[in-house]
């Protein structure tokens, strides 16, 4: 099988476990699964995949000579996501959290056909639900790891942050040392580090990004109490639970959907707000490679990256009072 993938370039996969494992159900759903949810469908952000995302994670791992089994771990690790992603934690209430995909993960992978097809492979299903053993894919934040690295090289792209040379320049800098993914130069972690930032602030913690996630989340909210949709469908795509909310007459359903364009704005007003809303901040300090094998935080190495991270991240904290201003009111 050929993998033509747009951060890593083409790769040959021999191995028939993890054939098998990509044309799965559960996997191929994830192309219809957007990383960015409901901003990725409405064309504000780069319509990348679940699946672009789950295939370049155990490329990545594949690439820094992580096992069949940890590559697998890889290929999996999202495969409980949602329909539109992270809203459904706007959904659930879990803004800062956003782990819903990571509670659900056991129950869901039951109801697939992976359990079926690792077992002809020889492997044990319920190995793939805790990624904390398989430490390439998944380090604690503020460290790199496949995960990590994976989603923020595609969207830096997509966001016009990076060129593909600056991507490539950052893939060949990757290391893996103790176990862990670290960076051989500074100057690169450094790249890593402030890029990353910036990708947060652009995207994952922007302040109309944020806004629209908030009223997809009270829109799904509402199709729920009105039984126009069931908690089922979230494991739905975006593009069918999308009609499915839209197929309702319910008028204030309809009055949020309507909101959930890029034509809608978003103001800062502590006095009279649409609500008040807070996201999980991300971010990472890059461990840097030593000449006497040790991994040091870039933090460490670099002060001012230091203080800019610190201060970015208390920017951003707290509750965001948001008033929405749209066409429909």
């Amino acid at each position: 099988m050929k993998v033509d993938d747009s951060i890593y370039g083409s790769e040959t996969i021999t191995e028939p476990v993890l054939q098998d494992l990509i044309q799965s159900q559960a996997v191929q759903r994830l192309h219809g699964v957007l990383q960015h949810g409901i901003t990725g469908l409405i064309g504000l952000t780069e319509p990348i995949t679940r699946f672009d995302h789950s295939v370049g994670a155990m490329l990545l791992v594949r690439r820094l000579g992580g096992s069949v089994r940890e590559q697998i771990a890889a290929l999996l690790h999202d495969v409980s996501h949602t329909a539109f992603s992270h809203v459904i934690d706007y959904v659930l209430d879990d803004h800062d959290g956003q782990s819903y995909h990571d509670e659900m993960k056991e129950a869901y992978m039951a109801t697939t056909d992976l359990p079926d097809i690792l077992r002809r492979h020889a492997y044990n299903w319920a190995d793939f639900v805790d990624e904390e053993p398989y430490t390439l894919l998944e380090q604690p934040s503020p460290r790199l790891c496949a995960d990590r690295i994976d989603y923020f090289l595609r969207d830096c792209v997509g966001l016009g942050l990076a060129t593909q040379a600056d991507v490539n320049r950052a893939v060949a800098d990757l290391v893996v040392a103790n176990g862990r993914i670290a960076l051989k130069t500074v100057e690169v972690a450094r790249w890593f580090g402030n890029t990353f930032m910036a990708a947060d602030d652009a995207s994952w913690a922007n302040f109309r990004e944020v806004g629209l996630y908030e009223l997809t989340a009270r829109a799904i909210q509402r199709g729920l109490e009105i039984s126009a949709i069931v908690q089922d469908d979230f494991w739905l795509t975006d593009e069918v639970l999308w009609q499915k909310l839209h197929s309702t007459e319910d008028a204030y359903l309809n009055k949020l959907l309507a909101q959930v364009s890029v034509e809608t704005e978003f103001v800062w007003d502590e006095a009279s707000p649409t609500f008040r809303v807070s996201t999980k901040l991300r971010s990472v300090d890059p461990d840097v490679l030593g000449e006497d094998g040790e991994l040091r935080p870039l933090s460490t190495l670099d002060f001012e990256f230091a203080a800019r991270r610190a201060t970015y991240l208390s920017r951003k904290q707290g509750v965001w009072p948001m008033r929405v201003i749209s066409a429909e009111g």
